[in-house]
Protein backbone atom coordinates (compact mmCIF):
# COMPACT_ATOMS: atom_id res chain seq x y z
CA UNK A 1 0.00 0.00 0.00
CA UNK A 2 1.44 3.51 -0.59
CA UNK A 3 0.59 6.64 0.10
CA UNK A 4 -0.58 8.81 -2.63
CA UNK A 5 -1.38 12.58 -3.27
CA UNK A 6 -3.13 13.98 -6.35
CA UNK A 7 -3.09 17.22 -6.99
CA UNK A 8 -6.13 18.94 -9.77
CA UNK A 9 -9.29 20.34 -9.70
CA UNK A 10 -12.58 18.96 -8.85
CA UNK A 11 -15.82 19.09 -10.24
CA UNK A 12 -19.82 18.91 -10.02
CA UNK A 13 -20.68 16.91 -13.18
CA UNK A 14 -24.73 17.27 -14.51
CA UNK A 15 -24.71 14.03 -16.59
CA UNK A 16 -27.87 14.26 -18.77
CA UNK A 17 -28.52 10.55 -20.33
CA UNK A 18 -30.35 10.94 -24.09
CA UNK A 19 -31.30 8.19 -26.54
CA UNK A 20 -28.53 10.01 -29.46
CA UNK A 21 -27.29 13.69 -29.18
CA UNK A 22 -29.31 16.50 -30.33
CA UNK A 23 -29.56 17.95 -33.57
CA UNK A 24 -28.88 21.86 -33.02
CA UNK A 25 -31.46 24.31 -32.28
CA UNK A 26 -33.25 22.00 -31.49
CA UNK A 27 -35.62 20.35 -27.86
CA UNK A 28 -34.86 16.70 -26.28
CA UNK A 29 -36.23 15.51 -23.24
CA UNK A 30 -33.33 13.43 -21.26
CA UNK A 31 -33.79 9.62 -20.15
CA UNK A 32 -32.28 10.21 -16.90
CA UNK A 33 -30.29 12.78 -14.81
CA UNK A 34 -27.11 12.45 -12.36
CA UNK A 35 -25.04 14.44 -10.01
CA UNK A 36 -21.61 12.98 -9.50
CA UNK A 37 -17.98 14.37 -8.68
CA UNK A 38 -15.67 14.98 -11.68
CA UNK A 39 -12.55 16.36 -12.15
CA UNK A 40 -9.79 13.89 -13.22
CA UNK A 41 -7.23 14.37 -10.67
CA UNK A 42 -10.49 13.87 -8.15
CA UNK A 43 -11.44 10.79 -9.96
CA UNK A 44 -8.09 9.36 -10.06
CA UNK A 45 -7.72 9.86 -6.17
CA UNK A 46 -10.90 7.78 -5.66
CA UNK A 47 -9.76 4.97 -7.60
CA UNK A 48 -6.20 4.96 -6.05
CA UNK A 49 -8.04 4.69 -2.94
CA UNK A 50 -10.71 1.80 -4.19
CA UNK A 51 -7.17 -0.29 -5.56
CA UNK A 52 -6.69 -0.19 -1.91
CA UNK A 53 -3.66 3.09 -1.36
CA UNK A 54 -3.93 5.67 1.36
CA UNK A 55 -5.10 8.70 -1.02
CA UNK A 56 -5.00 12.50 -0.72
CA UNK A 57 -6.25 14.55 -2.64
CA UNK A 58 -5.47 18.99 -2.86
CA UNK A 59 -6.86 21.65 -4.69
CA UNK A 60 -9.27 24.11 -4.43
CA UNK A 61 -12.69 23.63 -3.62
CA UNK A 62 -15.37 26.59 -3.49
CA UNK A 63 -18.95 26.99 -2.84
CA UNK A 64 -21.44 24.35 -3.62
CA UNK A 65 -19.16 21.11 -3.27
CA UNK A 66 -21.47 19.10 -1.37
CA UNK A 67 -21.26 15.90 -3.49
CA UNK A 68 -17.22 16.28 -3.60
CA UNK A 69 -16.91 17.05 -0.41
CA UNK A 70 -19.17 13.74 0.33
CA UNK A 71 -17.47 11.43 -2.21
CA UNK A 72 -14.66 12.16 -0.58
CA UNK A 73 -15.59 11.15 2.50
CA UNK A 74 -17.24 7.74 0.95
CA UNK A 75 -14.61 6.84 -0.59
CA UNK A 76 -11.64 7.52 1.97
CA UNK A 77 -9.95 10.42 -0.05
CA UNK A 78 -8.38 12.53 2.50
CA UNK A 79 -9.13 16.19 1.24
CA UNK A 80 -8.25 18.22 4.84
CA UNK A 81 -5.34 20.12 2.88
CA UNK A 82 -7.76 21.55 -0.13
CA UNK A 83 -8.62 24.95 -0.34
CA UNK A 84 -11.85 26.17 0.48
CA UNK A 85 -12.87 29.50 -0.99
CA UNK A 86 -16.06 31.15 0.12
CA UNK A 87 -16.00 32.89 -3.35
CA UNK A 88 -16.75 32.18 -7.24
CA UNK A 89 -18.52 28.30 -6.75
CA UNK A 90 -17.76 24.53 -7.49
CA UNK A 91 -16.69 24.15 -11.70
CA UNK A 92 -19.49 22.77 -13.11
CA UNK A 93 -19.62 20.05 -16.35
CA UNK A 94 -22.72 20.03 -18.15
CA UNK A 95 -22.27 16.19 -19.79
CA UNK A 96 -24.65 14.75 -22.50
CA UNK A 97 -24.02 11.11 -22.61
CA UNK A 98 -25.60 9.18 -26.01
CA UNK A 99 -26.73 5.75 -24.82
CA UNK A 100 -26.76 4.31 -28.59
CA UNK A 101 -22.84 5.33 -28.54
CA UNK A 102 -22.00 5.20 -24.48
CA UNK A 103 -19.71 8.49 -26.12
CA UNK A 104 -19.71 12.29 -24.42
CA UNK A 105 -19.71 15.83 -24.98
CA UNK A 106 -18.64 18.23 -22.09
CA UNK A 107 -19.45 21.74 -21.61
CA UNK A 108 -17.36 23.22 -18.90
CA UNK A 109 -17.68 26.17 -16.60
CA UNK A 110 -15.27 27.35 -14.53
CA UNK A 111 -15.18 30.24 -11.72
CA UNK A 112 -12.67 29.41 -9.25
CA UNK A 113 -8.69 30.37 -9.07
CA UNK A 114 -6.53 27.89 -9.87
CA UNK A 115 -4.73 25.76 -7.05
CA UNK A 116 -1.40 28.15 -6.00
CA UNK A 117 2.09 27.08 -5.31
CA UNK A 118 2.41 28.46 -2.25
CA UNK A 119 -0.45 26.58 -0.94
CA UNK A 120 1.61 23.63 -1.97
CA UNK A 121 4.50 24.51 -0.13
CA UNK A 122 2.55 24.40 2.81
CA UNK A 123 2.44 20.14 2.58
CA UNK A 124 4.73 17.94 4.59
CA UNK A 125 5.73 15.81 1.43
CA UNK A 126 7.51 13.26 3.48
CA UNK A 127 4.16 11.96 3.99
CA UNK A 128 3.61 10.26 0.46
CA UNK A 129 5.21 8.18 -1.77
CA UNK A 130 3.93 9.49 -4.75
CA UNK A 131 2.75 12.37 -6.34
CA UNK A 132 0.10 12.86 -9.21
CA UNK A 133 -0.27 16.26 -11.01
CA UNK A 134 -2.80 17.19 -13.14
CA UNK A 135 -1.15 19.17 -15.94
CA UNK A 136 -2.93 22.43 -15.53
CA UNK A 137 -1.43 25.87 -14.41
CA UNK A 138 1.44 25.06 -15.85
CA UNK A 139 3.76 27.94 -13.63
CA UNK A 140 2.10 26.71 -10.52
CA UNK A 141 2.58 23.08 -12.05
CA UNK A 142 6.52 23.92 -12.30
CA UNK A 143 7.45 24.90 -8.63
CA UNK A 144 5.62 22.49 -7.41
CA UNK A 145 7.30 19.90 -9.72
CA UNK A 146 10.88 21.42 -8.43
CA UNK A 147 9.36 21.09 -4.75
CA UNK A 148 8.84 17.42 -5.22
CA UNK A 149 12.02 16.68 -7.09
CA UNK A 150 13.55 17.69 -4.13
CA UNK A 151 12.38 14.34 -2.40
CA UNK A 152 14.05 12.06 -4.44
CA UNK A 153 12.32 8.70 -2.97
CA UNK A 154 8.63 9.81 -4.06
CA UNK A 155 7.68 9.36 -6.90
CA UNK A 156 5.81 11.45 -9.70
CA UNK A 157 3.44 11.36 -12.43
CA UNK A 158 1.94 14.33 -14.94
CA UNK A 159 -1.41 14.24 -16.48
CA UNK A 160 -0.98 15.58 -19.96
CA UNK A 161 -4.59 15.70 -21.35
CA UNK A 162 -4.85 18.81 -23.18
CA UNK A 163 -2.75 21.58 -24.83
CA UNK A 164 -1.63 24.42 -22.39
CA UNK A 165 1.34 26.70 -23.47
CA UNK A 166 4.36 25.46 -21.73
CA UNK A 167 3.77 21.91 -20.32
CA UNK A 168 6.64 20.48 -22.76
CA UNK A 169 8.94 22.11 -20.75
CA UNK A 170 7.55 19.68 -17.55
CA UNK A 171 7.80 16.76 -19.10
CA UNK A 172 11.62 16.23 -17.59
CA UNK A 173 10.28 16.99 -14.14
CA UNK A 174 8.11 14.44 -13.77
CA UNK A 175 9.34 9.99 -13.31
CA UNK A 176 6.07 9.36 -15.78
CA UNK A 177 3.75 11.16 -18.61
CA UNK A 178 0.73 10.44 -18.76
CA UNK A 179 -0.34 11.72 -22.26
CA UNK A 180 -4.15 11.71 -23.82
CA UNK A 181 -4.47 11.35 -27.78
CA UNK A 182 -6.30 15.21 -27.90
CA UNK A 183 -2.69 16.24 -26.93
CA UNK A 184 -1.29 13.91 -29.24
CA UNK A 185 -3.45 15.31 -32.08
CA UNK A 186 -3.22 18.79 -30.95
CA UNK A 187 0.26 18.74 -31.71
CA UNK A 188 0.63 17.45 -34.64
CA UNK A 189 0.80 13.56 -34.32
CA UNK A 190 -1.69 11.01 -35.91
CA UNK A 191 -0.60 7.64 -33.70
CA UNK A 192 0.51 7.28 -29.69
CA UNK A 193 3.22 5.47 -31.35
CA UNK A 194 4.73 8.62 -33.24
CA UNK A 195 4.17 10.81 -30.11
CA UNK A 196 6.03 8.45 -27.47
CA UNK A 197 9.01 8.01 -30.29
CA UNK A 198 9.65 11.73 -30.21
CA UNK A 199 9.83 11.75 -26.11
CA UNK A 200 13.81 11.84 -24.32
CA UNK A 201 15.63 8.64 -24.32
CA UNK A 202 14.67 7.77 -20.48
CA UNK A 203 11.51 9.09 -20.51
CA UNK A 204 8.87 6.36 -19.44
CA UNK A 205 5.23 7.67 -20.61
CA UNK A 206 1.88 6.11 -21.77
CA UNK A 207 -0.56 7.33 -24.63
CA UNK A 208 -4.01 6.16 -24.49
CA UNK A 209 -5.86 6.44 -27.98
CA UNK A 210 -9.46 5.55 -26.83
CA UNK A 211 -11.47 2.19 -27.92
CA UNK A 212 -7.56 1.36 -29.87
CA UNK A 213 -6.48 0.70 -26.50
CA UNK A 214 -2.92 2.57 -25.12
CA UNK A 215 1.12 2.51 -25.85
CA UNK A 216 3.96 2.71 -23.27
CA UNK A 217 7.35 3.47 -23.85
CA UNK A 218 9.86 2.54 -21.43
CA UNK A 219 13.61 3.89 -20.34
CA UNK A 220 15.27 2.13 -22.81
CA UNK A 221 12.49 3.10 -25.70
CA UNK A 222 10.89 -0.27 -26.40
CA UNK A 223 7.50 0.84 -27.26
CA UNK A 224 4.27 -1.59 -25.75
CA UNK A 225 0.91 -1.77 -26.87
CA UNK A 226 -2.25 -2.58 -25.04
CA UNK A 227 -5.41 -3.06 -27.12
CA UNK A 228 -8.88 -2.05 -25.24
CA UNK A 229 -11.07 -5.33 -24.62
CA UNK A 230 -14.07 -5.71 -26.78
CA UNK A 231 -17.21 -4.41 -25.32
CA UNK A 232 -20.61 -5.76 -26.48
CA UNK A 233 -22.04 -2.79 -25.27
CA UNK A 234 -20.35 0.90 -24.15
CA UNK A 235 -22.54 2.68 -21.13
CA UNK A 236 -20.01 5.25 -20.26
CA UNK A 237 -17.05 6.69 -21.05
CA UNK A 238 -16.79 9.67 -18.82
CA UNK A 239 -13.68 9.20 -16.72
CA UNK A 240 -12.11 6.38 -18.63
CA UNK A 241 -8.81 8.09 -18.69
CA UNK A 242 -8.62 8.79 -15.24
CA UNK A 243 -9.59 5.13 -14.02
CA UNK A 244 -6.78 4.40 -16.44
CA UNK A 245 -4.49 6.65 -15.02
CA UNK A 246 -5.07 5.06 -11.09
CA UNK A 247 -4.66 1.76 -12.68
CA UNK A 248 -1.16 2.47 -14.22
CA UNK A 249 -0.18 4.58 -10.96
CA UNK A 250 -1.51 1.95 -8.49
CA UNK A 251 0.85 -1.00 -10.36
CA UNK A 252 3.83 1.19 -10.98
CA UNK A 253 3.60 2.14 -7.27
CA UNK A 254 3.23 -1.90 -6.28
CA UNK A 255 6.22 -2.50 -8.60
CA UNK A 256 5.06 -4.16 -11.84
CA UNK A 257 6.68 -3.85 -14.34
CA UNK A 258 5.56 -1.67 -17.16
CA UNK A 259 4.00 -4.21 -19.65
CA UNK A 260 1.76 -5.70 -16.46
CA UNK A 261 0.82 -2.67 -15.43
CA UNK A 262 -0.58 -0.82 -18.91
CA UNK A 263 -2.48 -4.08 -19.43
CA UNK A 264 -4.21 -3.58 -15.65
CA UNK A 265 -4.54 -0.35 -16.46
CA UNK A 266 -6.10 -0.85 -19.71
CA UNK A 267 -8.40 -3.45 -18.64
CA UNK A 268 -9.87 -1.42 -15.93
CA UNK A 269 -10.54 1.45 -18.02
CA UNK A 270 -12.04 -1.08 -20.47
CA UNK A 271 -14.12 -2.18 -17.74
CA UNK A 272 -15.39 1.45 -16.40
CA UNK A 273 -16.87 2.09 -19.77
CA UNK A 274 -19.41 -0.86 -19.21
CA UNK A 275 -21.15 0.68 -16.47
CA UNK A 276 -21.92 4.98 -15.58
CA UNK A 277 -19.22 6.48 -12.69
CA UNK A 278 -15.82 5.33 -12.48
CA UNK A 279 -16.37 3.47 -8.98
CA UNK A 280 -15.42 -0.35 -8.62
CA UNK A 281 -17.08 -3.25 -7.77
CA UNK A 282 -20.23 -2.85 -10.58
Amino acid sequence: MSRILCVGIATLDIVNHVDEYPAEDSELRALSQSRRMGGNAANTAVLLSQLGHTVSWVGNLGPGGDIVEETFRQHQVDAAAAVRLTTGGIPTSYVTLSESTGSRSIVHHRDLPEYEADAFRELDLNRYDWVHFEGRAINHLEVMLDMVQRHPSLGTSLEVEKPRDGIEALFGKADVLLISYVYALSRGFEDATSILNSLPKGCLATCTWGAKGAWAVDEQRRVLYEPALHLDRIVDTLGAGDVFNAGLISALCRGQPLESALAGAVALASSKCTHEGVALGH
